[in-house]
């Protein structure tokens, strides 16, 4: 085996691979040993040497210093060193030759060696930028990223203040318990749970009169991923979705991203206009309709009942699938909430989507799909190739928590705290900015949807009340293509009274200055 040496302790490394011209580099330069840390010395040492591998600095067939070299330059025990090394002959990156030393093993790729340190000399951090060309999607919005703000009138979102939290984890605990913890914590079926799943047909019949079987439901990660695999289940590119004029932006990215026509119809104070998906059905085949009826978002309309029947009869005769988003269902304020779509759909025509985030938290992603069986299969056969099963324990807790009526009791008080929040919010809004601010008092859900006068723009308002650590939506993701609304959805759920009177302090200082 041709040698090279490495001479440990220079201030600076040289890198030759000629016999005659042994290799000086600085090993005490570049392994730097933190003992607070929680990773052992020895896999510090030995990651450090990988890296330098890797980086082409030690090259394939070049000797490593004896460990008693080694101990003495890191300032570690001799043991130490010979556990770095036994780790780098278990990973195959050195070969260890009987009476003859430590060397890089031959049959490692030799790669160019770059500097340790730029210019600057700090250390060269990973890479910001691929190396190879980067398709970037126009139609997916960005990444979601939590800026804390003193104070955040949001999109509408519930109170985490009042989440059954404790009975939640109880459930949670007692499944790990040890004569348990074995069952749940192995792999799982694809559908969900299946006693969240029949605990969900039952809620479904008595809240929704939705007659559904265990085997119409896929639990899911939220709602979004139930919307996410029925698209890709069920519609290719260039089919043709009808949607709202105004609809949930993550929604139509959906639709475009996957290289759907969307075609926009108005929605007026009774929803989505059916006559006009009448018109459209005349004119073109459409593959699917997609609505949150409701509570539209972002206007929180409500589809009248004459309306539905209309949509479920089209579906019917154009043999269009009706996405029935239905994600703040179980908070209606003023009356008995008029029955989902789903209810009504005796043909296998309506895809139903709902989500349980909103009655626990936000963190808690569970939401379910409700189909004809065949769909679920196709939606569960998807679904297991990007993301095998849920969360098994939890879905088996929330399961736990609607057989003892934890969660039915917890949104019968949530929504006697939701219907005040949003009386005093309408009130104090209408008394302090009824020339700013139009809105019509939403029958149920968690947000306002609230229009600014023209005089006073939004984003602008939006940038300045961030300023003074209040946040507020620009509102420019509910923007129909081409138009500005100049509006907003505000959240009353997770603001108390006196959060309210705070956030609406800020935001009429900002307006009337």
């Amino acid at each position: 085996m041709a040698q090279s040496y490495i001479f440990v302790g220079l201030p600076e490394y040289t890198s030759y691979n000629n016999l005659n011209s042994p290799v000086m580099f600085s090993l005490k330069a570049v392994i730097e040993i933190d003992k607070e840390s929680k990773t052992p010395v020895y896999l510090q040492i030995a990651n450090k040497i990988i890296l330098q591998i890797k980086k082409g600095i030690l090259k394939p067939g070049s000797k490593l210093p004896g460990t008693r070299e080694l101990s003495k330059t890191l300032l570690v025990h001799r043991k130490t060193i010979v556990a770095a090394l036994d780790e780098l002959d278990a990973q195959g990156w050195i070969e260890i030759v009987p009476y003859s030393g430590t060397y890089i093993k031959e049959s490692m790729p030799e790669v160019r060696g770059k500097k340790l340190v730029s210019s600057n000399g700090q250390p060269i951090q990973f890479a910001k930028q691929t190396g190879f060309p980067l398709i970037k999607n126009k139609f997916l919005p960005q990444p979601h990223r939590v800026i804390p703000y003193y104070l955040e009138i949001n999109e509408g979102y519930p109170d985490v203040r009042i989440a059954p939290v404790e009975a939640l984890s109880r459930a949670y605990r007692d499944l790990l318990k040890k004569e348990y913890y074995k069952k749940h914590l192995s792999y799982a079926g694809t559908h969900g749970n299946i006693d969240l799943r029949k605990a969900l047909c039952e809620h479904l019949r008595e809240t929704r009169g939705i007659q559904a079987t265990e085997e119409n439901i896929l639990v899911t990660r939220g709602s979004m991923m139930a919307l996410y695999l029925a698209i890709h289940t069920i519609i290719k590119p260039y089919d043709a979705v009808v949607v709202g004029e105004t609809n949930y932006y993550s929604a139509t990215a959906m639709f475009k991203n996957i290289g759907a026509k969307v075609i926009r119809v108005p929605v007026d104070e009774n929803g989505m206009v059916t006559v006009d998906v009448e018109k459209i059905c005349k004119r073109q085949k459409i593959r699917a309709v997609y609505l949150t009826p409701h509570h539209h978002n972002p206007t929180t309309v409500t589809l009248k009942a004459e309306r539905r029947m209309h949509l479920l009869s089209l579906a019917e005769e154009h043999k269009f699938a009706v996405l029935e988003d239905d994600y703040d269902f179980d908070y209606h304020y003023d009356s008995n909430p008029v029955l989902p779509l789903a209810s009504a759909d005796t043909h296998g025509m309506v895809i139903y989507m709902g989500s349980l985030s909103k009655s626990l938290a936000p963190a808690f992603r569970v939401g379910f799909a409700v189909a004809p069986e065949n769909l679920i299969e196709e939606m569960a056969r998807l679904r297991r190739v990007i993301d095998l099963q849920g969360d098994t324990v939890l879905e088996k807790a929330i399961a736990e928590l609607f057989t003892t009526g934890e969660i039915q009791r917890h949104q019968k008080k949530a929504t006697k705290i939701y219907h005040a929040r949003r009386d005093y919010f309408c009130a104090l809004l209408k008394h302090r900015l009824e020339d700013v601010i139009s809105f019509q008092v939403p029958s149920g859900g968690m947000a306002i949807w609230s229009r600014f006068d023209m005089r006073y723009n939004l984003p602008e308002i939006a940038k300045k009340t961030r300023e003074k650590e209040l946040f507020l939506s620009s509102g420019r993701f509910f923007n129909p293509e081409g138009q500005n609304l100049n509006a907003t959805r505000m959240g009353f759920a997770s603001l108390s009274f006196d959060e309210m009177e705070e956030a609406v302090d800020i935001l009429e200082k900002v307006v009337r200055n």
